[in-house]
């Protein structure tokens, strides 16, 4: 009786889910406009959002979903595995942003299929999967809708979790749904998890199937000569005699502490120069406007133009070019944590050799910013002056410079090792 109680109210709480998504849409569509008003490719788009993409003309592809520009990034060494190990499989990857989109473009550009992941409507994903006919279903770290899981299910695609991490907060969240949460995570194959606590945190929502396979973050493949191209675009762009302070993925507010930073700084290094690249292409008009009415002197990546004596500011506003921008730089602040947004990628530039800074707000990457912080490879910093002071620090030693940059190096070597788990198991799934 228990049961017969439970899938009812499962049922229940998933139609309301359903209903709630389709009463949406009109919301949906103006919101569609508005974000395309001023690109026509992406207003071009909208009917992915339903599911009408052409038909693939090999049924039994690889789908990889990558919700925005961290997942992206995330899954590329993923991605060009699994190009290499089944080269007649055909791969799909979804997004659900735009600045996804464009990430997935500028580096893989017609080396998979790409498309908008539908929104999670019964018909679309059906309509979507018919046309899409995966064999699997990787989804990067934790983009969990009901409705696609459900259809992956019963259409007998298995779908596997890579790389998933949940924040207590998220927990907090899914509990509130609880009976469709744990019918949900029954419909995933296996969830790979990024660490013991986020295992422990899924296992508590009712998901069956976790394991641990690691970080897929620290697997991050290097370009052949990318520290030598940075290099160059550093001589070319800069000037070899200039200090660069790259500041990167920033936000909605973080602009500001940075440029204040800034400020303090230029007094003590009057020849240095930092190097800003906002997270958000649709902000790279702000933030330059931003700069020059604080008075710094810029210059744009788009202008393809070097910077001269006087120039102060550059602003990286364009797509696909953050491990080249890191490369070029002496030291890297990592944005999203000066504001309460979670962090970004801290292992990038620590990959790179880079001695990487952060703010208090690293909770979507705390287990990656906690080892670089005990291995003495980054510094976390908690106001505008203490960032300040960090990277004064940083600028006047170049030696601490590079015993940071080699720490980062050596935590992200390693803990390598959960792609190749991941891959073992996907052949594990896609022979059966």
């Amino acid at each position: 009786m228990k049961s017969i109680t439970a899938c009812w109210r499962v049922y229940l709480v998933r139609s309301l889910y359903t209903s709630l998504s389709y009463l949406s849409l009109p919301i949906v569509f103006l919101r569609l406009y508005w974000r395309g008003r001023g690109d026509l490719s992406y207003l071009g788009r909208w009917s992915e959002r339903f599911g009408f993409i052409p038909i693939l003309q090999k049924p039994g592809c690889l789908l990889v979903h990558a919700v925005s520009v961290g997942e992206a990034r995330t899954a590329f060494p993923l991605i060009s595995a699994l190009r290499e190990n089944y080269p007649k499989i055909p791969i799909l990857v979804t997004t659900s942003t735009l600045t996804g989109s464009r990430q997935v473009r500028a580096v893989l550009g017609n080396q998979v299929h790409h498309f908008y992941m539908p929104y999670d409507l019964p018909s679309s994903i059906r309509r979507f999967l018919k046309r899409a006919r995966p064999k699997l279903v990787v989804i990067m770290e934790t983009e969990l809708w009901p409705n696609l899981l459900r259809e992956c299910a019963v259409s007998g695609i298995p779908v596997l979790v890579a790389n998933a991490r949940l924040s207590e907060r998220s927990v907090r969240g899914y509990r509130h749904i609880q009976c469709l949460t744990t019918a949900m995570l029954r419909d995933v194959t296996l969830i790979t998890a990024q660490s013991e606590i986020d295992a422990g945190r899924f296992r508590s929502l009712g998901a069956p199937r976790v394991c641990v396979f690691g970080n897929l973050k620290y697997d991050l493949v290097l370009q052949n000569g990318l520290q030598e191209q940075g290099q160059n675009l550093r001589q070319e762009l800069f000037g070899e005699e200039r200090l660069i302070w790259i500041a990167a993925s920033t936000h909605n507010g973080e602009e500001k502490k940075i440029l204040q930073a800034f400020s303090l700084l230029c007094h003590r290094w009057p020849g240095l120069l930092l190097f800003l690249v906002p997270r958000h292409p649709e902000r790279f008009d702000k933030v330059a406007t931003l700069c020059k009415q604080q008075g710094f002197k810029l210059v744009r990546r788009s202008e393809q133009r070097s910077c001269v004596p006087s120039t102060t500011v550059f602003l990286g506003d364009s797509m696909g070019e953050l491990l080249l921008f890191y490369a070029a730089a002496d030291l890297a602040f990592v944005g999203g944590s000066l504001v309460p947004n979670g962090g970004h990628n801290v292992l990038e530039p620590a990959s790179l050799g880079l001695p990487v800074l952060f703010g208090p707000h690293m909770f979507n990457f705390n287990e990656a910013s906690e080892q670089l912080l005990v291995e003495g490879a980054a510094l976390q910093v908690s106001s505008v002056e203490r960032l300040s002071i960090a990277v004064d620090r940083l600028l006047a030693a170049p030696r601490l410079r590079r015993i940071l940059g080699e720490r980062g190096r050596m935590v992200v070597e390693r803990n390598k090792g959960a792609l190749r788990a991941l891959l073992e198991y996907i052949d594990v799934l896609i022979t059966d």
